[in-house]
């Protein structure tokens, strides 16, 4: 049960503080921290959760990564749904407070419905000055959380430098969120999606499919390789 509390409260600092900073940070004139400043967040949220809740849970606080380490041996699968259940409800709260938050404003007239809208992802969109399509989209956040899995494995490797495990992975995020936020707003994790999908309109659920399967996929995948590459032996 500790372990499961652990993933809620990381899950839903992870988008309190990702997609928070997004929706509350990101577009204020002059002074706005910009995408360089939520991709820098979304990686901040993973590094300091990974630290501070790591010991207890591991800090998956993403099923994608939770399925990712079960395909790559690291993760026992009794684990599996209840470790998804809690970082879908804990991203859920996140998101809900986030809400709570922007309802306040005497100028909220609803998140809204066009791709984006309170921080939910896309594709066929023209939201940055681009529209990347469903192809494009799938490609993106299918390898995206290829590589993201890839560093988590590789960070967390019994052969790998002591104590900074987080720090790559925080960074890992950061990066893939300064790659493909334009093209999808980065999921690469069906809870950060669902979660704020909830609160938006239609468009967003009708899209949310995607960034379930594509970052599954690609934790899946990372999971096999990095098994295959890896120099640990049972």
């Amino acid at each position: 049960m500790k372990k499961l509390v652990a993933e809620f409260i990381g899950t839903m600092w992870l988008v309190l503080g990702g997609c928070g900073s997004a929706v509350l940070a990101a577009g204020v004139p002059d002074i706005g921290i910009g995408l360089v400043g939520v991709s820098l967040a979304f990686g901040l949220t993973v590094l300091t959760g990974a630290y501070a809740l790591g010991h207890i849970s591991g800090g998956h606080f993403n099923p994608a990564v939770s399925v990712g380490l079960w395909i790559g041996g690291r993760f026992d699968k009794k684990d599996l749904l209840p470790y998804i259940g809690s970082q879908v409800l804990g991203g859920a709260l996140g998101a809900a407070i986030l809400y709570l938050i922007i309802s306040s404003s005497a100028d909220f007239s609803g998140v809204g419905s066009a791709p984006g809208a309170f921080a939910t992802n896309f594709y066929d969109a023209n939201v940055y000055g681009v529209n990347f399509g469903v192809i494009g989209a799938l490609v993106t956040e299918t390898v995206m959380t290829f590589m993201f899995l890839i560093v988590i494995l590789g960070a967390t490797h019994k052969n790998a430098s002591p104590g900074f495990g987080g720090m790559a992975i925080g960074l890992a995020l950061t990066l893939i969120h300064l790659i493909s936020i334009p093209v999808t707003n980065t999921s690469v994790n069906p809870a950060r999606s669902t979660a704020v999908a909830i609160f938006a309109e239609a468009h967003a659920m009708g899209q949310l499919w995607l960034f379930w399967v594509a970052p599954i996929v690609g934790a899946a995948l990372a999971g096999l390789v990095y098994k295959f590459i890896s120099s640990e032996k049972k």
